[in-house]
């Protein structure tokens, strides 16, 4: 048995040998062959273990296995260290310029509109306002009658407003794309008072309502579509001081300045009464000393107030709107508004 195991041990130390030489997969299975093969050396022991004693088996067909086990992991071993050494090879032969960049995708960012709008939401939902969305095809009675535009008030022209056809190819006069987000006010307004019919006094109604707006009109600053953000406060005090308040208090954090200046001009609107024009005047920077029309504003007007639902006798409110587009390019000082509808991927790569 001594002489089985120095036999074994042997072999087993001439098969790593033959296997270390074979550089190459053809040499190797030719080495296998020699000690795992049909006529090798370790099947030819065990085909000569029906000539021993049972005993003698059992102990020598276990020695065997243990060192066709070893051979065969040996093998295992350098099929694996051939296989890349191989592909080390394939590699160091073909050629890889490293130095060139890389095909990545572009990294996409937000609209400078859209980041404006978002940081308009976020500042006025601090201050414990929501933020509504509605229809951009709206009705004639939503989008002027409800806010105290008479009929034959100028924005009401095909002139100034897109009108829809219908069925019948013939235009509507009572349906069209949205002028401002004031028709929002309304319908939230309609849904406020519904809400909460069943309480004797309506709780305060803070709200935003940011869009896309419409209307005939196209220049430097001007665009058939833009951007428009609207706010409105009702309760049983409100004032124009509540609303001076809200509207500097969100441009010094819109425009994270103290250095500036704003006032309200006395204006006229159909919805709102009193009325004001909204100015800034920044102490610095390029604009320095300019005043710039930046939103109009004013107390809402009680028939406006009847139309949503309100007692005006018992409610106020106050109510602005902005066009955010206008606030994008002052932010981002940008001269023409024409620069965010044309999709130049120079221009937006600005603000990655």
């Amino acid at each position: 048995m001594d002489n089985l195991d120095q036999h074994l041990d042997q072999l087993v130390t001439s098969a790593m040998a033959d296997f270390a030489l074979a550089t190459e997969p053809a040499k190797l299975e030719n080495a296998k062959a020699v000690y795992l093969g049909k006529e090798g050396s370790l099947t030819t022991l065990l085909k000569g273990l029906g000539k021993l004693p049972p005993e003698e088996r059992k102990v020598a067909g276990a020695a065997i296995n243990v060192a066709k086990e070893r051979i065969e992991s040996a093998l295992v071993t350098r099929r694996e260290e051939l296989k890349n050494a191989r592909l080390e090879a394939q590699l160091a032969a073909e050629s890889l310029d490293i130095t060139l960049p890389g095909r990545g995708m572009p990294r996409g960012t937000l609209h400078p509109v859209t980041k404006c709008l978002l940081r308009i939401e976020q500042l006025f939902r601090s201050i414990g306002f929501d933020v509504a969305d509605g229809p951009e095809i709206e009705s004639d009675w939503h989008n002027f009658t409800a806010l105290n535009t008479p009929e034959n008030h100028p924005a009401r022209s095909m002139h100034d407003t897109f009108y829809l056809k219908g069925v019948d190819g013939k235009m509507q006069d009572d349906v069209l794309l949205r002028t401002h987000t004031s028709p929002v006010q309304i319908r939230t307004m309609l849904a406020h008072v519904e809400r909460h019919k069943h309480l004797e006094t309506l709780p305060e109604l803070r709200v935003i309502c940011p869009g896309r707006v419409y209307r005939v009109d196209s220049d430097a600053t001007h665009s058939p579509m833009f951007h428009q953000v609207e706010g409105l406060w009702i309760g049983e005090n409100v004032s124009f001081a509540d609303l001076k308040g809200v509207v500097a208090d969100f441009l010094r954090h819109f425009f994270e300045s103290d250095d500036m200046s704003v006032r309200f001009r006395p204006s006229f609107f159909p919805f709102t009464e009193p009325s004001a024009e909204i100015d800034v005047a920044f102490m610095s920077g390029a604009l320095q000393g300019r005043w710039l029309e930046i939103a109009g504003c004013g107390m809402v007007h009680p028939n406006v107030l009847r139309f949503g639902g309100f007692d005006p006798e018992k409610y106020t409110g106050f109510a602005f709107g902005m066009g955010s587009d206008r606030l994008a390019m002052l932010r981002y000082s940008i001269p023409d508004l024409r620069l965010f509808f044309e999709g130049d991927l120079r221009f937006l790569a600005q603000f990655n």
